[in-house]
């Protein structure tokens, strides 16, 4: 596996740090440039070969990694005498590519990333490019990415459209895996966008081009803002601690009564409305280092009242509200299936017993799988005992939120470790904030 680092550009937004002296993926974070930090994650993931494209004082970057040698890396450069966009030194790269797999990172993005996860998703849907993908804090003015079901991209929806509808957050990140053949697309050294030119032609001609979704941290650090940012969840091990190498701690949630108000079976995104403090506790998840992932049975589907598009809609708008909020899920899995036959408008295919639905633990057994969760150090938050009993199947601490249905559904007699008043303060008790 070889990397590509696109390291030109001005950084217009980080002359107060780079004084027009250094190019911007020399900026230095916590007394390192971004570009140090990069190469650091790519060997520890093994990568050793890398080449750089260079652009404005790209010497700067060349005297500072030289050769590589020094650093037991492999680092050879492509130079651009004029702009190229995000893709028109493919041109020059493929004669240097090796391998069949590249990787390609933008120079002014900070990742701590356990890349072996990437690189197998990659070679299971033998993809000819996967970009990393991930939900933000600003998903209203960012260009997001459209999947379908099998997480094949289907479109780019640009920031600039007129959203008058609920979308999925869900953002591209910067990091890519490309089949080696994929720069025979950028057939002259002209300026080339990456998503716009080569990414939007690929999709639009049905190649397999997906999305690998991921918590792990990836952040763009192009102004000074964001270095700040960064360097406070470097220096407290945020960032580290978010690699799915290591294990990570989960707050599942419940959705009808914990993060949206109780309106019986929602069948239609109008009857959904977040509780009032839903956004302020999905955002101290978001700042503790905790997942913050849905679980939710919504045998809506199987009752025949919607569609599975129809939960779909519901959960893009609870997505989207959020958004607007600046917090955001790290997953959303549902259960659409009821065991309970013999109703007339009931949908067949979904009235079966099932391993996903609540107090079953299918869902989380999944989430802890794909996400590394140790969910003896993980919570089950909802306002059911049967959110109670489930946490208690799968092995975590468990707390009851008095709004909902309060625990009145009293299927089952399991204790919860604790009884909050609302979704705020269990979060509240469960970081200690």
């Amino acid at each position: 596996m070889q990397a590509v680092i696109m390291a030109g550009g001005k950084g217009t937004r980080l002359l107060a740090l780079t004084k027009d002296e250094i190019p911007k993926p020399m900026t230095p974070v916590c007394g390192k440039p971004i570009l140090a930090w990069q190469v650091e994650q790519l060997k520890v993931n093994g990568i050793t070969d890398i080449v750089m494209i260079i652009g404005h004082l790209g010497h700067k970057i060349q005297d500072f990694f030289g050769d590589g040698r020094a650093m037991g890396l492999r680092i050879r450069y492509i130079e651009e005498t004029s702009p190229l966009g995000t893709a028109g030194a493919f041109y020059y790269l493929r004669p240097m590519l090796a391998g069949e797999t590249f990787l390609l990172v933008f120079g002014d993005v900070l990742f701590d990333v356990d890349l072996a996860r990437m690189m197998r998703f990659h070679a299971e849907k033998k993809a000819k490019a996967t970009l990393f993908v991930h939900p933000n804090t600003h998903p209203f003015d960012s260009d997001l990415v459209v999947m379908d079901e099998e997480d094949k991209i289907l479109a780019f929806d640009s920031k600039n459209n007129s959203r008058n509808y609920w979308y999925d957050n869900c953002v591209n990140a910067g990091l890519y895996l490309f089949d080696a053949a994929v720069c025979g697309h950028v057939s002259e050294p002209v300026k080339t966008d990456l998503e716009k030119d080569l990414l939007s032609g690929m999709i639009q001609s049905g190649q397999a081009v997906y999305a690998y979704r991921s918590p792990e941290y990836i952040k763009d650090v192009g102004t000074v803002e964001r270095i700040k940012v960064a360097e406070r969840e470097l220096a407290s091990g945020y960032i580290a601690a978010r690699n799915l190498r290591r294990p990570q701690r989960a707050i599942f949630l419940d959705r009808d009564g914990t993060i949206n108000k109780k309106n019986g079976l929602i069948a239609k995104e109008e009857q959904f409305e977040l509780e009032g403090c839903a956004a302020e506790a999905i955002r101290r998840i978001n700042a503790s280092g905790y997942l913050a992932i849905v679980i939710t049975n919504q045998p809506v589907v199987a009752r025949g009242m919607c569609g599975i598009t129809d939960v779909e809609r519901i959960h893009n708008k609870m997505k989207t509200l959020l958004g607007r909020e600046g917090v955001f899920l790290d997953e959303v899995c549902f259960c659409p299936h009821h065991p309970d036959k013999g109703y007339p408008e009931e949908n067949p295919q979904y009235k079966i017993s099932c391993h996903c639905r609540k107090p079953d633990i299918g869902m989380i057994e999944d989430c802890a799988a794909r996400l590394h969760i140790d969910l003896s150090q993980s919570w089950m938050v909802g306002d059911t005992t049967v959110d109670i009993r489930t946490g208690k199947n799968a092995g975590t601490h468990t707390a009851l939120v008095l709004t909902g249905d309060a625990g009145t559904d009293e299927k089952y007699n399991d204790v919860p470790d604790m009884v909050c008043a609302d979704l705020l303060e269990a979060v509240k008790k469960i970081i200690g904030g």
